[in-house]
């Protein structure tokens, strides 16, 4: 098995990955302590407000803005988009393999979230869960990254992040629950979010050849800088190692 080496890019993932927990498991202390316990609404107090706008808010609109440009430590599977990471291989056949599911990604998450929307229209959900939701779905981004991406199994195909037709679709997915809540800085990120995503749309129509490994060297395994695929693969083989050890330990009871 290959040996495994954390990389700066990865490195980012995983502070990314910690930061974003910490921050879900403090807003769902505060959320069931008082809201629940207490009957307070805790995302209208002044301490979970300055939280909210000083850590949570600004970070999310430092990374976002910090995504419209070339970034070392970002991920090959957004920084695709960009002229500088255009390695041309001479070919001129585009594949974009995973672009089919990308309708059907969108359709199924609109439709999801339109399910928590009405639960909040008709207030069985109020804005402290749509809160909750956008800050658990930031977890769930980096998981896809790291660990397991449904999206890339079940819809898309494709072969690695390197190569996802839909990567920077990662915020407005994020902050799709804050679209339907009253609040300025909820507008204000996933208006932030859509245009990310809306200047990515913007690119790879304009500039196909810059998302497919075919066209574009940047895409190829021997220039990835993130090697997350590595780590995913020994994570596999450790579940089936495991899978393996429980059937054995089933079939020696059987015996």
């Amino acid at each position: 098995m290959e040996n495994f080496k954390l990389t700066k890019v990865s490195v980012y993932h995983y502070v990314r990955l910690v930061v974003r927990v910490l921050i879900f498991l403090v807003l769902l202390y505060h959320y069931v302590f008082h809201k629940i316990i207490e009957g307070v609404d805790v995302f209208e107090s002044p301490m979970i407000k300055e939280i909210a706008i000083i850590v949570i808010f600004i970070m999310f609109i430092i990374e976002m803005i910090l995504r419209f440009f070339p970034n070392v430590l970002e991920s090959p599977g957004c920084q695709k988009q960009f002229k500088r990471n255009y390695v041309k291989t001479g070919k001129t056949n585009i594949v974009i393999e995973d672009n089919h599911g990308v309708m059907l990604v969108a359709l199924v998450w609109i439709g999801l979230n339109c399910v928590f929307g009405l639960l909040y229209r008709f207030k069985l959900f109020d804005d402290g869960i749509m809160i909750l939701i956008a800050s658990f779905y930031s977890i769930c981004d980096l998981i896809c990254i790291l660990f397991f991406c449904p999206f890339q199994t079940w819809f898309l195909h494709n072969k690695c992040c390197a190569t996802c037709r839909i990567y920077n679709w990662d915020y407005a997915m994020m902050f799709t629950p804050l679209f339907f809540i009253n609040k300025w800085y909820g507008w204000v990120l996933f208006g932030l979010a859509f245009a990310l995503m809306l200047r990515w749309e913007i690119t790879f129509y304009n500039f196909p050849e810059r998302f497919s490994e075919e066209t574009n060297g940047y895409l190829g395994c021997a220039n990835c800088k993130e090697r997350l695929c590595v780590h995913k693969k020994q994570l596999n083989s450790f579940r089936k190692k495991l899978t393996d050890i429980k059937r054995k330990k089933i079939k020696d009871l059987e015996l």
